[in-house]
């Protein structure tokens, strides 16, 4: 990989912050986000209904988002109520619109199966869906630490580091437990790393979220979630108890214990994202070259070992380790996760059968090596990446050029 001078530029990133909104900037937002959401219901109803009329006639009228905008701008010129909001966020709803519509069909034409499939846009409704509001870079300005939307929305940010760059775009949005943030996209700054000359393999599982061909890199299960099940019982109970019927608000109790729940949630989620960002950077810190399994855990959610994987956040910390590679200037390379059980990282030699999930050691038949079946599997993952697992930890000379792959 070419290294390249700090201060490139690699893409782009967001930078999170919170905010601090007093009650009439809530109820502004929450106006804004009412109409917004009735743009992105309205675009749902002429897809629904041009889709209808195309089955009917047979004919193959489109409604992309050049009709979506010409509606929404003759239906601001007759609806004082839409008028009243800024036109940025509801053009950006009929870009989203856009682009959820434009996935779901391009699933249908690859034939991918119903279950993987993104699904059509439905509607939003005011009860369960969260607020999003996104402003391009003519809808908002920074002025004396605030943030200024358009439409005379003023709300502070809590700065809790500096932006490196002008931002583009903003997002503002509300989570589950009703905090306000916005998420800035500013161009990423690449950070170049001195090297190492190391190089590390890593095999993603389930008893361990990656064993690595270094024992000092592996990355135990951390268990976030098991630790809070016992609360998260208790508070479906309390849900349980106080639920009402459908199509009716909850009671007071239902909501407390909805919020508690969620709460808990979040934290498990903020636990794993921190345990998997902090094992990246230590990971690239350490070493020029990964070899990652290009795992993908989708299917675990429909075997026996769905909450153990879950817990797990093997997507998760895969995502943060890429990132952090990509941040920091490093050579990632994922290998495909065909056989890596089967074949010997010493000889190359693939087994006749699978090794079963619980057998732990992987003895080659042809050269007679034993080895951890997961430690067997990072290796493999240098191997055919191209590059040399020189010793036993993965380790090259020092000023050793990188084997590029085949």
């Amino acid at each position: 990989m070419a290294r390249v001078g700090t201060g490139e530029t690699v893409g782009h990133v967001r930078y999170t912050y919170r905010l601090r909104v007093s009650s009439a900037t809530r109820a502004v937002l929450a106006a804004e986000w009412g109409r917004c959401r009735w743009v992105w219901n309205e675009c749902v109803a002429k897809s629904r209904a041009v889709t209808l009329r195309n089955r009917a006639s047979g004919e193959k009228v489109t409604y992309g988002p050049t009709q979506l905008d010409r509606m929404l701008t003759e239906a601001r010129a007759r609806t004082p109520w839409l008028r009243e909001g800024s036109s940025v966020p509801q053009q950006q709803m009929i870009r989203d619109f856009g682009r959820s519509r434009a996935k779901a069909h391009k699933d249908i034409v690859e034939g991918l199966p119903v279950a993987r499939r993104a699904g059509m846009p439905t509607w939003k409704t005011r009860r369960e869906s969260l607020m999003t509001l996104n402003y391009t870079r003519r809808g908002f300005r920074l002025k004396d630490g605030r943030l200024h939307l358009a439409g005379g929305i003023v709300v502070r940010v809590v700065w809790s580091r500096k932006l490196p760059a002008e931002p583009s775009s903003v997002r503002v949005y509300q989570d589950s437990l009703g905090h306000w943030y916005c998420s800035f996209v500013v161009p990423a700054q690449l950070q170049p790393l001195p090297a190492t000359g190391r190089v590390l393999g890593v095999d993603w599982g389930v008893k361990e979220t990656a064993t690595t061909t270094s024992d000092a890199h592996d990355l135990p299960h951390p268990s976030h979630g098991g630790k809070a099940r016992v609360r998260l019982a208790r508070y479906d109970r309390m849900m349980a108890r106080r639920r009402t019927k459908k199509g009716t608000p909850g009671s007071r109790g239902y909501r407390v214990a909805k919020r508690l729940r969620a709460k808990v949630h979040k934290k498990v989620a903020r636990q794993r994202a921190d345990t998997g960002r902090k094992w990246a950077k230590k990971v690239v810190r350490d070493h020029d070259a990964v070899a990652v399994e290009d795992f993908r855990p989708k299917f675990l959610a429909r075997s026996t070992m769905a909450r153990k994987a879950a817990d797990a956040a093997i997507g998760a910390t895969k995502a943060a380790l890429i990132e952090m590679d990509r941040k920091h200037g490093r050579d990632i390379r994922l290998v495909h996760p065909a056989y890596t059980t089967m074949d010997c990282a010493q000889c190359g030699a693939r087994a006749k059968h699978a090794l079963p999930l619980g057998e732990r050691t992987h003895t080659c038949t042809a050269c007679g090596t034993t080895a951890p079946r997961d430690k067997n599997s990072a290796r493999v993952m240098l191997v055919r990446a191209g590059l040399n697992p020189a010793g036993v930890e993965g380790t090259r000379p020092p000023g050793a050029p990188l084997q590029e792959a085949a």
